[in-house]
């Protein structure tokens, strides 16, 4: 993913009404996930991903600091974030249940 053609979300912009189903993509610019739930705002926030299942069945739910994650907007404005974890790196994750 290029990342140069995106433009970085500002911290004020880290929200819920933002970050609520953003895609997560890995480092080999694969999906990984999604955000399912956003906790706080700024920069203390936290996000769950969501990684595998479907429709919400089978998934492996995760709770990082967004801080950890890359998020970006692009020319449609559709939100995605970025990371160095790949899908098993999240999945050895403590489950969040929350």
């Amino acid at each position: 993913m290029n990342l140069n053609r995106n433009t970085r979300l500002s911290e004020s912009e880290l929200d819920q009404t933002t970050l609520q189903g953003a895609t997560v993509f890995g480092p080999d610019d694969s999906r990984i996930g999604h955000v399912s739930k956003v906790l706080g705002a700024g920069s203390t926030t936290e996000v769950v991903i969501d990684v595998g299942g479907f429709l919400g069945l089978g998934a492996h739910s995760v709770l990082v600091s967004a801080r950890d994650l890359e998020f970006v907007r692009d020319d449609s404005n559709s939100i995605m974030a970025v990371t160095s974890w790949t899908k098993e790196d999240l999945r050895g994750m403590p489950e969040f249940k929350g």
